[in-house]
């Protein structure tokens, strides 16, 4: 597909689903517990269902044609406003959770601990809006939404005001991504018409982070912030010469630019704790070469002094201290097949009952599935460790060979024009190399962090979409299952996985068998 006719069938498709949403979006009064069939019979619901599944075809078709990169940077982001301006003039898409930032911005702002009580205790006049899952749980977001969301109560006056600041926080992330994804596509090595392409334009972005007004989108932007000021600090190809020609100013710059990246990844993780898988990834690209277990400590310190002075400072100023940390016990309430510890759950308890048995195999396949990932989280730092280490090796090998013409000359001869370029160039490729082993890692890290969480809902995989868009050299691994995620959300909040468990659950299992019997081929051959 033409990148031309791309961008109006997906601007068609974008118009489609803001059409949706005003026939039968997450509206305030849109009745919960709906089923596909309740919503296909109501008066709207044949027009709604329509508008919705040939949107989300458009758009879905119009990301996928261009996967490999838009014409140009410019075009790339041209298209991706494009399209998310319907979706910004839409009501709320795909989820209620707006209305559970609302009512937790409200509890803070009355005066509340949202972390002590949930939203019915707390007396929030919008509760009806709320799903009635997450009406008496704690907020499990860090204060620094918390701040946000009853900012935008206050500003917003009202529960429209406040959905309206709420998107424009939302969008005010997603900007700030946008702006840092070509100085890290830059440093990676890759187009940034790809980069921006893939992370920007998908359509789980338009329908969920702008739409939904998701607070991933504010999480995203902070990330992404730190880590480019981790990759740009003082010390690496194309950062300040200062470093190297003040070194009592280089050092402290070379602090300042650490202590900066870890504050922004504080924030990020303050919003939402899933940033911090992110943070040992960041301090590898904070690091100094050479890759020394001295330069860890050290440059790893002062990065982690920004992060945990930004986490005290905010759960000091919002007089919330780390009730946020309890919260995060109850994100697992809700159980769907989409994520897989949990299908493998349900599969065993299926097996269970045919035999007369009730393993309640959940609870235990999430829990084997967190140390799993506890694990795999180790030896994705230890290889992205050991890969920098070994590149490091290497280059110290290449400068130790003595120059031909120098040697012939007696070790005299002046180093030639052509070589002085090389060594430019070569510095180029040495920060592009070292940001790519760096970023694959954190991206690899939020893939993990998704597969084997015990929750998974589409807005998730916008998570490592983002940094895999800047470091995958193939995107047919990872752009069908955001493309697949897309269609799971009905316009009013309804997740068809709801009314697909044993099917799902069954589907998930063997796909992720599948993929284990592949992997362990490789691993043979």
């Amino acid at each position: 597909m033409a990148a031309s006719v791309a961008r109006y069938v997906g601007l068609a498709g974008a118009i489609l689903l803001a059409v949706a949403g005003y026939l039968g979006g997450a509206l305030p009064d849109t009745p919960f517990g709906a089923t596909p069939a309740s919503i296909w019979r109501a008066p709207d619901g044949p027009a709604t269902l329509t508008c919705w599944l040939l949107g989300t075809v458009l758009l879905v078709g119009a990301w996928w044609s261009l996967r490999d990169g838009a014409p140009s940077t410019r075009s790339a982001y041209v298209t991706a406003g494009l399209w998310a301006l319907p979706l910004l003039l839409a009501p709320p898409l795909g989820s209620r959770d707006v209305y559970s930032y609302a009512c937790q911005g409200w509890t803070y702002a009355h005066g509340v601990d949202p972390y002590a009580v949930g939203v019915a205790a707390a007396g929030c006049p919008w509760l009806d809006t709320v799903a009635p899952i997450w009406r008496d749980t704690p907020a499990p977001y860090g204060p620094v939404f918390v701040l946000l969301a009853a900012l935008a109560v206050d500003l917003g006056g009202g529960l429209t005001g406040t959905i309206v600041a709420l998107r424009v926080i939302a969008v005010a992330g997603l900007v700030l991504a946008a702006l840092c994804l070509p100085g890290l596509a830059g440093a990676a090595g890759v187009p940034t018409r790809r980069a921006a392409w893939l992370a920007l334009a998908g359509p789980l972005v338009g329908v969920h982070l702008v739409a939904g007004a998701h607070n991933d989108a504010v999480m995203l932007g902070l990330l992404l912030c730190g880590l480019l000021v981790a990759i740009r600090r003082p010390g690496r190809p194309g950062a300040l010469p200062l470093a190297g020609a003040l070194p009592l100013a280089g050092g402290l710059l070379l602090a300042g630019g650490l202590l900066l990246a870890g504050a922004l990844l504080g924030l990020a993780v303050t919003v939402k704790a899933t940033a911090v898988v992110v943070v040992p990834f960041a301090v590898l690209a904070g690091m100094r070469r050479p890759y020394t277990l001295r330069a860890l400590l050290r440059d790893g310190g002062w990065l982690a002094g920004g992060l945990v002075g930004a986490v005290l400072v905010t759960s000091a100023l919002s007089g919330l201290g780390f009730g946020w940390v309890g919260g995060l016990t109850h994100s697992g309430d809700s159980e769907q097949w989409t994520s897989p510890p949990t299908a493998v759950g349900f599969v065993v308890d299926y097996v269970g009952a045919l035999v007369g048995r009730d393993p309640q195999a959940v609870p235990v396949v999430r829990a084997a599935a967190l140390l799993l990932l506890a694990g795999l989280l180790v030896v994705l730092w230890w290889r992205s460790w050991r890969t920098l280490r070994r590149l490091d090796h290497t280059r110290a090998r290449v400068v130790a060979v003595p120059d031909d013409d120098a040697a012939a000359d007696g070790g005299r001869a002046p180093v030639a024009p052509t070589r002085v370029e090389a060594a430019r160039v070569g510095a180029a490729r040495v920060g592009a190399a070292d940001s790519r082993v760096v970023l694959r890692g954190a991206a690899l890290a939020l893939v993990a962090t998704v597969v084997l969480s015990p929750v998974f809902h589409p807005w998730y995989a916008t998570w490592p979409l983002a940094l895999l868009a800047l470091t995958a050299t193939r995107t047919t691994w990872f752009v069908p299952p955001a493309a697949v995620a897309a269609f799971l959300a009905l316009p009013d909040g309804t997740n068809l996985a709801r009314f697909t468990k044993a099917p799902g659950a069954l589907a998930m299992t063997a796909l992720l068998l599948t993929v284990l019997v592949s992997v362990l081929r490789r691993a043979r051959a």
